[in-house]
């Protein structure tokens, strides 16, 4: 355990943004789900900006790398093109 109150608070600090990011990661993850299980193209369509606009705000706070940010939203769009 940590002596120093700066450790502690940085124990503090690390615990309240791990659940932070694991929300809006998982948040993000299952707005990913909903529109490659979506099959209409229309309602597809209307979720892409969406997903792509959370999947920017991960990349931006460094939750995931911006290569896979890029990545993702390439493989949504393509999907959301085939259909």
């Amino acid at each position: 355990m940590a002596n120093h109150l700066s450790a502690k608070k940085r124990i503090r600090q690390s615990e309240k943004r791990r659940v932070h990011n694991k929300y809006y990661a998982k948040t993000t993850r299952n707005a990913i789900r909903d529109l490659r299980d979506e099959k209409d193209k229309e309602a597809a369509g209307k979720l892409l900006p969406n997903v792509s606009s959370l999947v920017d705000k991960l990349a931006k706070k460094n939750i995931i790398h911006k290569n896979k940010a890029a990545n993702l939203k390439a493989k949504l769009t393509k999907h959301v093109n085939s259909l």
